[in-house]
């Protein structure tokens, strides 16, 4: 079967039967423009005669397959064309071959030679076959009115004997989201008093069923029972989309058509005006606001359609709450139920926001609802539309529900982190109301670790929500702990893998653990004592001020083989984008002590994170852009932090480790510190800075007998000699120090181990610099301007070259002295 499936699919792929069209690739086996052609012709020969029995369908659906399996454009001949679209309106053609026909002219749109139209047609199951081919020719919006009109049409006539309305509602449905303004005022209203019927009055008899008859029928058998509840009872309620039965009548279909497109009616045509199917986030105060007295009367059928659609649709949606509550005999309708009872408490939501009377009628209700369920994780998803009802409406019920914030929160992350659907619920649930949660509720933010668990666990699929999300999740409270934890994203993902393949350990094992003895694997070490402060710190479901524990680093060492891991390579792939949002966030609204702060971190925790190379490469270049915005918005923090940052730059591991990071924090030392910056800067700290850089040159530079030569990108050297020089110009007894080191350069770049490491051009870069800063320093009032610029004009072209880390006027004055010849190279 398989094989015949991939033999009908290498023939269906073909050039795509234009002269237009790009050639086939040899050896696939495709049909060509030719056979295309002849194939055409029998099937137009087998649709024009009438011949529409087993040939016709099985030809129809070999073209079907054609059509759809090419990327390429799909070309059929225009006479063909027209042809299956007559054949598709006829009355007596097989209902088989008219979708065949109808799925060929979908694949084919849009298409310029459609002459259908759905004014005359009458049947309905005719009507929603040529509706989808209307619809398929790229939102035209005449053709979406014009489906639109003879639905209704239809919808309010009567139709004939063995016709149903069902085939109406999809296309309806279908209407409504490409074009809601394709109805009519009048129109609206007949469709809502239609839906109220089908809603609220539909048989609570089972249907009949269709028998052949014969000698052998029973006729009492077929005599309809009364549908039951999911646990079996009698339904002794009207009907919904709960109530089970062997076979349905076509007012109960029309029923559980009516509900699922009843949220999409609500949204566009519930309020006072037009909306679109998702635009339901309108005031409290809109719509019809009535009192509680008049929406409960017993003459709800004397109020306008669209109130009375509201009140049916707040009585089905309470029943269905009342349903929900009993016990399924089968696993598929306890799905069911949970699925009803998502989208009741929407709908119920939705209504309550066109008239908020009905919030005092539902309140309760949804207490009782969300104490019911909420201890049982199989509801997880229940919980989402139920917290939204309470965002939305409990300001004006004067109800405090941080608890059922705090529990939703707190306990589903941290139970259901790897419930895919439900984190891109969670997670979108988040992002549409942050600025809800962010103005009402402070539980949003100090559950972000447990909303981190969503993106650690499902990082691909979540990325661009969360990129939405992280900035309400920010503030000055919150940015250090939020920087910690996504540094240790991936370290994360590996505790949560653990924590899922763990066993709940038996009182034996508990008592046989000896603190003593380190864990030899990851699974150990979750439940050792030695470790397992630091699993709960990383899995904690609330926000902590602690920093992190120094049993972090052993961890992420213990860790190491689940680097390798998929999700964990996944995850870790994301933390450099999230990093550069976190920056850009933080810098908005951040202090002279934060920015601080956050340098210190980014040194420090450039010698902690988890043992992934190239996470780890991706995150230094990642923070040191980011260090040089920090330094730009605060550049006094060199002073201030010149300890950490000596430390730092004066430790040649730095470049091997972090090279990116390291020739960044060099920059930034010759680009800040100076007195032009802050008037508590030095001449003692420019030495200190100048003595430990010129020992990290010379260490890099020096070439020793029998040693090898370490090879660093030639930007190192150039940002320590640029760096060296400018802090010379600033404490100008050091500038023979660094002419005499500069001048060294031509040998040490002529070195033949150095030949055998760099080639022509990184070393002619070097000696380039070397010139340009030597014949700078010749002029050192000259150098001392164009290095130390007053701070006004510190960001003119003129005296920033951030990506060669050299003032552009160096340049100029360097041709000026050289007069064209001198030192510069060949």
């Amino acid at each position: 079967m398989a094989a015949a499936a991939e033999s009908l699919l290498r023939q269906a792929r073909y050039r795509g039967g234009g002269s237009g069209a790009p050639e086939r690739p040899e050896g696939m086996g495709e049909i060509s423009a030719e056979e295309l052609g002849r194939f055409v012709s029998h099937v137009a020969a087998l649709l024009r005669s009438r011949h529409l029995g087993a040939e016709a369908v099985d030809c129809l659906q070999r073209l079907h397959l054609v059509v759809a399996a090419t990327k390429y454009p799909r070309r059929l001949d225009g006479k063909f064309v027209e042809l299956l679209q007559t054949v598709l309106c006829l009355p007596t053609c097989p209902e088989q071959v008219q979708v065949l026909c109808a799925a060929i002219l979908r694949e084919m749109s849009p298409c310029d030679e459609l002459v259908l139209s759905c004014d005359e047609v009458q049947d309905p199951k005719v009507l929603s076959l040529v509706s989808s081919v209307l619809l398929a020719q790229d939102n035209k919006k005449s053709e979406v009115s014009a489906v639109g009109q003879q639905v209704v049409k239809l919808l309010e006539g009567r139709l004939p004997e063995g016709q149903s309305s069902r085939h109406l509602l999809p296309v309806l449905s279908n209407v409504i989201s490409l074009s809601p303004e394709a109805l009519t005022e009048e129109q609206i209203n007949v469709v809502s008093k239609k839906m109220v019927d089908w809603l609220r009055y539909a048989s609570t008899q089972q249907g009949v069923p269709q028998s052949s008859g014969g000698f052998f029928s029973n006729p009492r058998a077929r005599q309809p029972g009364p549908v039951t509840e999911v646990d079996g009872a009698i339904a002794t309620d009207f009907f919904t989309v709960l109530s089970l039965a062997q076979h349905y009548t076509e007012d109960q279909w029309l029923n559980m058509q009516a509900f699922s497109m009843l949220r999409k009616w609500l949204l566009c045509y519930g309020g006072d005006g037009l909306s679109t199917p998702d635009s339901d986030d309108r005031s409290e105060t809109d719509g019809s606001v009535m009192s509680l007295v008049s929406v409960t009367s017993t003459s709800s059928h004397l109020l306008p359609p669209k109130e009375r659609l509201r009140e049916k649709a707040f009585e089905y949606c309470q029943r269905l709450l009342e349903q929900s509550n009993r016990r399924a005999l089968k696993k598929d309708d306890e799905e069911l139920q949970k699925a009803c009872l998502i989208e009741a408490v929407t709908i119920l939501d939705i209504i309550c926001k066109q008239d908020t009377s009905y919030v005092y009628r539902t309140l309760s209700s949804m207490k009782m609802l969300h104490d019911r369920i909420s201890g049982d994780v199989s509801y997880a998803r229940a919980l989402l539309p139920i917290a939204q009802y309470f965002l939305n409406h409990s300001e004006m019920a004067a109800v405090d529900s941080d608890a059922i914030y705090k529990h939703l929160f707190t306990e589903i992350p941290a139970q259901l982190f790897h419930n895919q659907p439900l984190a891109f619920e969670f997670i979108l649930f988040c992002k549409d109301n942050s600025q809800l949660f962010t103005d009402t509720s402070s539980i949003f933010r100090q559950s972000f670790p447990n909303l981190f668990k969503f993106l650690a666990w499902n990082s691909p699929s979540l990325i661009s929500e969360f990129v939405d999300l992280l900035p309400f999740l920010l503030d000055a409270g919150t940015a250090v702990e939020i920087f910690h934890l996504l540094l240790d994203l991936p370290c994360l993902t590996a505790a949560l893998d653990i924590q899922l393949r763990s066993p709940s350990p038996s009182a034996s094992e508990k008592a046989a653990c000896d603190p003593a003895v380190k864990p030899a694997t990851c699974l150990e070490a979750f439940r050792h004592p030695l470790y397992k402060s630091t699993f709960q710190y990383l899995l904690r479901i609330e926000s902590t001020p602690e920093d992190p524990p120094e049993s972090l680093i052993p961890l992420r060492q213990l860790l190491g083989p689940l680097a390798s891991s998929p999700r964990v390579v996944q995850c870790a792939e994301t933390v450099p984008v999230l990093l550069e949002l976190f920056f850009s966030v933080v810098t908005e609204f951040a202090d002279k002590p934060l920015i601080n702060q956050l340098v210190l971190l980014v040194l420090q925790r450039s010698d902690q994170l988890y043992e992934i190379p190239a996470f780890k490469d991706d995150v230094y270049r990642a923070l040191s852009s980011q260090l040089i915005t920090l330094c730009k918005l605060h550049p006094a923090l060199i002073v201030e932090l010149s300890k950490e940052l000596l430390d730092f730059s004066g430790s040649v591991s730095n470049i091997r480790n972090k090279e990116p990071l390291f020739t960044h924090v060099v920059w930034a030392i010759g680009e800040y510190l100076s007195v032009s910056y802050d008037k508590r800067c030095t001449v003692e700290q420019i030495n200190l800075f100048f003595e430990a850089l010129e020992a990290t040159l010379f260490e890099i530079t020096q070439i020793r007998p029998l040693a090898s030569v370490p090879s660093y990108e030639p930007r190192v050297i150039t940002v320590l000699m640029t760096t060296l020089t400018k802090l010379a110009a600033r404490s100008q007894d050091l500038i023979p120090r660094v002419s005499l080191f500069l001048s060294k350069m031509r040998m040490f770049v002529q070195n033949p181990a150095v030949t055998s490491v760099y080639c022509e051009e990184d070393r002619e870069e070097i000696l380039i610099r070397a010139t340009e800063l030597m014949n700078l320093l010749k002029m050192p009032s000259v150098a001392q301007f164009v290095f130390t610029p007053p701070v006004d004009v510190a960001t003119t072209p003129l005296q920033r070259d951030a990506n060669a880390s050299l003032p552009f006027a160096l340049r100029i004055v360097s041709r000026l002295l050289e007069g064209g010849t001198g030192f510069m190279p060949g």
